[in-house]
């Protein structure tokens, strides 16, 4: 009986024992400037998603949105070419599109329909919003999103700090949509001490297009000393990589840093028994909540070395790249280069292993 209770132990404890995932970064392909695509310049990839063996990027153009679809070539473990063979331009005539900004910031696709998010423009009282289009760029229906996430509400969100990031369920079952910055109704932006600064991820049913359920995450803390006068924090892209479990990119922006102003990790986040359900939450500042569990798994400070110019630059998308020769999965990440409107930017495209043990 006791090498039986010994046995059942010990498998009691290998059983409990949890994968630990870690990311390393393999090599960057940068997009010569001033490309041009159907008349229109390469630049300001805002989201990413693979698709029918192609990768599709929506730029972050309010004046002539538009999607870019390409192949990324990755051999030998690295990026060898970045190519642009079609651009899908977003309708702007449909009266959908008529009563909003399509500031559009990230991208995927289920079931051969094209999801897109737009922050809106808060500052001139237009809601951020998720839509849907075809593959030839006509709107489709938009989603039912929580009262508090409009640009009138009380809980007050942030201009250009609205629906930054999101990803297909690996269930395929539904989608999760994720804020840049907090809510002024819960917290604060953060700044160079500790704050309570959550912002929401909110997970939307494929079928009804309602959202079902939400959990904050905790921003992180600036670091770096001040240069300039913007000092700002949030989340820029998020990947569901298995149940329950998201690559979530946090990108700090600092000015007076010129072209080294961003620095940009990537945590893993988890729900779990404990992680607090805020949908049916109107502020979070005076209620207890749990949120996500966090771990960083990648700071690109660590590998600057490795870059053009060392510099990381403004990353904002993310999506699965190949499997590579070892049998593991990929990352491919790409930045908004803002069409360099405020200084020397990158094209910049990565390639990341995803390494679990």
């Amino acid at each position: 009986m006791k090498k039986i209770a010994i046995a059942l132990s010990v498998f009691g404890l290998l059983a409990c024992k949890q994968q630990k995932t870690s990311l390393k970064f393999l090599n960057e392909y940068v997009v010569k400037d001033s490309l041009q695509i159907d008349n229109t310049v390469i630049g300001g990839i805002s989201g990413i998603d693979y698709y029918n063996n192609q990768y599709y990027m929506v730029v972050d153009d309010a004046a002539h949105p538009r999607i870019l679809i390409g192949d990324i070539v990755v051999k030998n473990d690295s990026i060898q070419s970045v190519s642009f063979e079609k651009v899908i331009v977003v309708d702007t005539v449909s009266q959908f599109t008529k009563n909003h900004v399509l500031d559009l910031e990230s991208i995927f696709i289920q079931d051969g329909i094209i999801n897109l998010t737009s922050e809106g423009s808060i500052q001139y009282k237009k809601d951020p919003s998720i839509f849907h289009i075809d593959t030839k760029g006509n709107f489709i229906n938009e989603v039912v999103i929580p009262n508090y996430f409009k640009s009138t509400s009380e809980a007050k969100p942030k201009h250009n700090g609205v629906f930054e990031g999101s990803s297909k369920s690996i269930d395929d079952k539904g989608f999760w949509v994720a804020m840049e910055a907090p809510l002024e109704a819960d917290g604060e932006e953060p700044t160079f001490h500790e704050t309570q600064s959550p912002v929401r991820i909110t997970y939307y049913d494929k079928n009804t297009k309602e959202a079902t359920k939400q959990y904050a995450y905790q921003l992180e803390k600036i670091d770096k000393p001040a240069k300039g006068n913007v000092n700002l924090n949030g989340v820029t892209a998020i990947l569901e990589y298995k149940k329950d479990h998201f690559f979530i990119i946090e990108r700090i922006y600092q000015s007076g840093y010129g072209s080294h102003g961003n620095v940009v990790r990537i945590f893993k986040a988890t729900i779990d028994d404990a992680s607090t359900n805020t949908l049916a939450t109107e502020s979070l500042k005076n209620e207890k909540y749990t949120p996500l569990k966090k771990e960083l798994l990648l700071d690109f400070s660590t590998v600057e070395s490795q870059l053009t110019d060392g510099i990381i630059d403004n990353i904002e998308a993310i999506t699965f790249g190949p499997t590579l020769a070892n049998g593991n999965k990929s990352l491919i990440l790409a930045s908004d280069d803002n069409f360099q409107v405020y200084g020397k930017q990158l094209n910049q495209f990565l390639l990341i292993e995803i390494e679990e043990k």
